[in-house]
């Protein structure tokens, strides 16, 4: 899993940065998106950043990407609303 959050001045720019990350994954918090580890994910993520994104920044944007090992999912602390994000859900037809 990858944890992206990210903190734009623009709103217009916030805005299709979080458009963008709903193509990978989902979010977790306002600026916060937990995205499907894997190469290709986090490289077209990179990518975007670099081509898109990157020449927009003003002083204090920034965008975080944490990568997290396949055990620390495991360890994931859940609270609140949140600690339902990844039980199964079972549909009755």
């Amino acid at each position: 899993m990858l944890i992206v959050s990210y903190d734009f001045a623009s709103n217009k720019v916030r805005s299709k940065f979080s458009k963008f990350l709903e193509k990978y994954g989902y979010r977790i918090q306002y600026s916060v998106f937990q995205v499907k580890n894997s190469t290709r994910v986090l490289r077209n993520i990179m990518a975007e950043i670099k081509l898109r994104y990157s020449k927009k920044f003003k002083n204090t944007d920034s965008i975080v990407i944490f990568p997290t090992c396949g055990s620390c999912n495991d360890k994931v602390i859940r609270y609140g609303y949140a600690k339902h994000d990844e039980d199964d859900v079972v549909y009755f037809g």
